[in-house]
């Protein structure tokens, strides 16, 4: 028996160790891989108790199971059989580890269930399991696609040539709907007629799916124009059966002709009435169903609900300071707000996802549009221009399949989280939305999405990452026996493209630690906590003042580090942070300059496009987005090598290839770009030379190849104008205040080094 417990303890300690594993077998990543036993030991620990799951993550060798999963008959549980449970093998029954009641087999398990014989459930390695359910048949997905029309010729037609491209590409029986708008909004006929038909609606009104079905005629029983699905099938139809119409109306389609009201002002554009409008069409037609709505704006809405600008060009859109100190153009942003915030709730409620595409190189007010991307799930993507990459190779990605010709997407997927008795659930953050369903396994304390144990998400593609945070409820450290597990299962129903709902079920189990906490730092995992930490901090930028949010950043760092690290008091020169903590405070560091927390020199656009993407990414292009990845090309080193993010790999005989998901930028020292420019290139001799300009650009293609939105390709040098992507992301060791002579690029900055502030952050953690 002695020997078995050591073997576990063995065990556990390599388990802690390998904090990566859990992410490929379940698509999780824990704060803390060892957990704290006590409520008033989870506070001294600091971080949040957390944890980082995908799920629909292409997960090593999952199995898929196309039968009904056996769930637990207690009432208030509803947990699924899975590896964690207690088997009676004796009295073929089974003890689930959440409400520990037991339950017996069903039938046809219990005739053939041994100790050798097990259902897929129960082995170990099936700790993810995806149930096909039978009997279950769900719509083909459905794209309604709306187009702002109220942009110049070039602009639409780059966004029209986008939407025939994407047709071509989306399955073949997935429905499609257009409705375009400018001063008005037209809800587009599909049915092939020689004449092109139009619904208008006025943009300066709010409309529900009541008036929206009205008026397309398919709202009352007697309505002579068609009853019911049948009549909405004029503006919903496979793309099989209206390819050729949708394309011939797009080649057709102009620029909004409603006049102008002279060059000082604004094209009319209702986009809050153009989305009312699409989600009634949806929530009429297909609501719970596998719907997307997917809003392509080139400009700011000046008419009706939603609006945040005026018509005339010499009203300026807010800027931060406008909304900090509710200035007179920030007069229609609460309005927009509470607009746009109704909208998503609506979509909530009827299980779809809203996405956005925003191109303009003024804001279009996605500051205002947030809410409703955030709380479906739909995607948020902005640029400057139709034309780019950033807006055409995204759309294009959307529309995506897998080997078997799929999408790969989810629709309509409901999370739902099951504890075991002596933790709970506090919350989400996330691309996701709380559906109120109490259980007990929810939390008091509330973070994020709380109040519940079960959210909705109205899209999730094999990247879409939610956290969830958990709170320890047990009071008594003696009253948890040594080696006590915690449990925790995430079940995801969804709505597969092959038109089959589908459950996912993810069980993972923790070891609570002793009263002494010994041995719960080696279960540390700073990756996966600094994720956790940053999308607590960027949830509550939406409730407080930023400044107050890097404070609370800062205290939560003193506290942490004076609660890990090895020192004598009073005395920095004896501090020492194992290597679980080493990096944490550098994630931290790189997070307070972050675009994330910072709103200087950013519009509310820009941070609001910025926090929602960094809300639902998963955890190692969370940490690209925190601290950017540096890879440094040169002459001497042969393959690329990862640099500091410093001002010291400034080199001026280097190339450098930076990545903070948003932008890939190849930066040209000035002897490298003094060389190009001469030409030497081009010249046989130099084949190197030219071998070396081509590396960082077959990465970077790479890099743009294989990423959700796409990002921007910046290629700049030494002294250019766009360097400002490098300079304004390093470690300013060698600029600003604490300045030496290196040969490296010197960076300008009132911002203090990484060296210094850890100089402050042991000064504090020391001090008794």
């Amino acid at each position: 028996l002695k020997l078995g417990s050591k073997c576990a303890r063995e065990r556990a300690k390599v388990a802690a160790m390998d904090v990566r594993s859990g992410e490929a077998i379940n698509g999780t990543r824990m704060s803390w891989n060892i957990w704290p036993s006590t409520r008033l030991d989870a506070t001294r620990i600091v971080v949040p108790l957390g944890c980082l799951y995908t799920p629909l993550k292409a997960t090593e060798s999952l199995t898929l199971l196309e039968y009904e999963p056996v769930i637990c008959r207690a009432r208030d549980c509803g947990a699924v059989l899975n590896p964690c449970c207690f088997v009676d093998f004796h009295s073929k029954s089974w003890t689930c580890p959440f409400c520990l009641q037991r339950n017996a087999f069903p039938a046809h398990y219990a005739e053939h269930i041994t100790e050798v014989h097990l259902p897929a459930e129960l082995v170990p390695v099936c700790s993810t399991i995806e149930y096909i359910i039978p009997q279950s048949v769900c719509s083909p997905p459905v794209f309604l696609l709306v187009l702002d029309i109220a942009v110049i010729e070039e602009e639409l037609d780059q966004a029209k040539d986008s939407l025939q491209q994407s047709l071509a590409m989306m399955p073949q029986n997935a429905l499609v709907g257009f409705i375009t708008y400018g001063a008005m909004v037209y809800v587009h006929e599909l049915a092939s007629t020689a004449l092109p038909k139009a619904y208008a609606f006025r943009g300066a009104k709010e409309y529900s799916a009541q008036q929206v079905a009205y008026q397309l005629g398919f709202g009352q029983k007697n309505d002579p124009r068609g009853v019911g699905s049948q009549a909405a099938r004029r503006f919903l139809m496979p793309v099989a059966e209206c390819e050729f119409t949708l394309n011939s109306l797009l080649d057709d389609l102009t620029r909004d002709a409603w006049p102008l009201g002279g060059h000082d002002r604004r094209p009319f554009r209702c986009t809050g009435a153009a989305l009312s409008v699409a989600v009634g069409l949806i929530e009429a037609t297909c609501p719970q169903s596998s719907a997307r709505i997917t809003l392509v704006v080139g400009g700011p809405c000046n008419v009706g609900p939603g609006m945040v600008v005026g018509e005339e060009l010499a009203e300026t859109i807010r800027s931060h300071l406008d909304l900090q100190k509710d200035n007179a153009n920030a007069k229609y942003t609460k309005k927009a707000l509470k607009f746009y915030t109704s909208l998503a709730t609506r979509a909530v409620s009827s299980g779809f996802a809203v996405d956005i595409f925003a191109c303009s190189l003024d804001q279009v007010g996605l500051y205002e549009m947030k809410v409703v991307a955030d709380k479906t799930g739909g995607y948020m993507v902005m640029s400057d221009s139709f034309s780019m990459g950033v807006f055409k190779d995204s759309f294009r990605k959307m529309f995506d399949c897998d080997e078997a010709g799929y999408l790969q997407l989810g629709f309509n997927a409901k999370i739902e989280v099951f504890t075991s008795r002596e933790f709970k659930c506090c919350g989400a953050v996330g691309g996701l939305s709380s559906l109120g369903k109490r259980s007990p396994a929810v939390a008091e304390q509330e973070i994020g999405e709380g109040g519940t144990c079960q959210w909705v998400a109205g899209s999730l593609d094999r990247n879409t990452t939610m956290a969830f945070y958990f709170d320890i409820t047990n009071q008594q450290a003696n009253s948890m026996p040594s080696n006590k597990q915690s449990y925790l299962q995430f079940q995801t129903s969804y709505l597969h493209p092959s038109g089959r709902k589908r459950l996912r079920v993810t069980t993972v189990s923790h070891r609570y630690t002793d009263a002494n906490m010994a041995d719960i730092a080696t279960g540390f995992d700073q990756e996966a906590a600094a994720v956790i930490m940053a999308r607590f901090a960027v949830h509550k930028c939406e409730n407080e003042d930023p400044h107050d949010v890097l404070r609370w950043i800062d205290r939560m760092l003193i506290r942490l580090v004076a609660k890990f690290a090895d020192y004598r008091r009073d005395e920095p020169s004896s501090f020492n942070l194992s290597p679980e903590f080493a990096i944490f405070p550098q994630f931290m560091y790189h997070l307070r300059r972050s675009n994330f927390l910072q709103t200087f020199g950013t519009s509310p656009d820009e941070t609001a496009y910025y926090r929602t993407i960094f809300l639902r990414e998963n955890t190692m292009n969370s940490l690209v987005m925190i601290q950017p990845a540096l890879l440094q090309y040169s002459f001497e080193e042969g393959p690329p090598q990862p640099v500091l993010l410093d001002t010291c790999s400034l080199k001026p005989d280097v190339i450098l290839l930076m990545d903070d998901f948003f932008h890939v930028v190849i930066w040209r020292g000035e002897k490298i770009q003094a060389w190009f420019d001469q030409g030497y290139q081009e010249k046989e001799e130099y084949a190197n030379f030219k071998a070396l300009l081509q590396a960082p650009a077959a990465d970077a293609k790479q890099i743009l190849g294989d990423r959700f939105p796409v990002p921007k390709f910046v290629q700049t040098n030494a002294g250019g104008s766009q360097a400002r992507f490098v300079t304004s992301k390093v470690n300013p060791s060698n600029g600003g205040m604490n300045s030496g002579n290196t040969d490296s690029t010197a960076v300008l900055t009132d911002d203090v080094s990484l060296k210094v502030f850890m100089e402050h952050l042991i000064r504090l953690a020391v001090q008794s």
